[in-house]
């Protein structure tokens, strides 16, 4: 019995330095940075789950470990598949995640089971407003801004309309296409449009001038490229930058409202690597990190980094809004898009 007391009184200094993200993600102090570089050293690796593109998010890996030596093991995966990955080794007790990096209805799903953890980082003095909330324990990364594709070689830029009722013209008729599953942006642009003129101005569109709906906005972008589908009315930035760097007669304009959808990062309450997790998360947000993924085309959320033209407006998705209607929104899609079409 004496010696199990003497060896519990010495794991006990052991476990009160043991710390959480909810200690390390509030750090204060002009030595906050250097205690999170030596507490990551120390822990040496994190596990990174995210739904960027494995390159993107292995060029922001590499930066991180050349820049502090401690290793990001990643995880890619649709946002849903991060979700349901995260839920399940959640309800198994033994969630491998410290942080995870993905669409903002996902995040938000995974908030609301409780497993982030609020931080506070001096990154967000240099991000759009709407990135940072006090309170909320997901922070915007990047976002996925809804545009309108087209074809170069069958469609010239000045022609596409600057709001989606230019597309009521005659002249759009079988050349138009959207994705199948984009009940997000409904929701979003209806809330833009009106509840009753957002919906009939789309049951126009459709009527007058026919859709093509396809599955997969990478899906959609080819068809766009090939010339099947000359417009697409919802792609996103990012997909169609990267085509066009690849000389592919693809080109993007912005027609209101212009929607974007937020990609978030987030740290778990009980990440394995705490102090890893947050240092990860600042670096993530701040203008290094987001010069790597503006580098890849995306639209990123620092200010010092990469903005839209000054005359797109953005509106931005309201994700727990979609988290508790989606089932309505789908719906509503499929009698605007996909039946219609039939």
């Amino acid at each position: 019995m004496a010696a199990c007391f003497v060896a519990l009184v010495a794991l006990a200094p052991a476990r009160a330095q043991t710390l959480t993200t909810a200690e390390t993600g509030h750090f204060t102090g002009a030595d906050r940075t250097q205690r999170l570089i030596a507490g990551a050293k120390k822990e040496g690796t994190l596990t990174l789950y995210s739904s960027a593109q494995i390159a993107v998010m292995t060029a922001v890996g590499k930066a991180f470990e050349a820049k502090y030596g401690v290793k990001v093991n990643l995880w890619r995966g649709a946002s849903e598949q991060i979700f349901q990955r995260v839920q399940a080794e959640a309800r198994a007790g033994r969630l491998v995640a410290d942080v995870m990096e993905t669409a903002g209805p996902s995040t938000e799903a995974v908030n609301r089971i409780g497993l982030l953890q609020e931080i506070v980082t001096p990154a967000a003095a240099d991000l759009i407003p709407e990135a940072y909330a006090p309170g909320r324990p997901w922070i915007v990364s990047r976002l996925s801004v809804f545009t309108v594709a087209y074809n170069t070689k069958l469609v010239r830029k000045a022609d596409i309309p600057p709001s989606y009722e230019g597309f009521l013209d005659p002249k759009w008729k079988g050349k138009l296409g959207i994705e199948a599953d984009d009940n997000n942006w409904l929701m979003t642009a209806t809330g833009a449009l009106g509840e009753e003129r957002g919906p009939k101005l789309l049951r126009d569109i459709v009527a007058k001038n026919g859709i093509s709906v396809r599955k997969g906005h990478s899906l959609m972008a080819t068809l766009v490229v090939s010339g099947e589908v000359p417009v697409a009315l919802t792609a996103y930035v990012d997909e169609i930058d990267t085509l066009k760097k690849t000389g592919a007669p693809i080109d993007y304009a912005f027609a209101a409202p212009t929607i974007a959808m937020p990609t978030a990062v987030g740290v778990f309450r009980r990440a394995t690597h705490p102090h890893a997790a947050v240092l990860f998360a600042d670096f993530l947000l701040s203008e290094e990190g987001q010069k790597i993924l503006a580098a890849n085309g995306m639209v990123t959320t620092n200010l010092n980094v990469q903005r839209l033209p000054a005359d797109v407006k953005l509106v931005f998705m309201d994700v727990g809004k979609y988290l508790d209607e989606n089932a309505k929104w789908a719906r509503l899609y499929r009698e605007i898009f996909v039946t219609q079409t039939r």
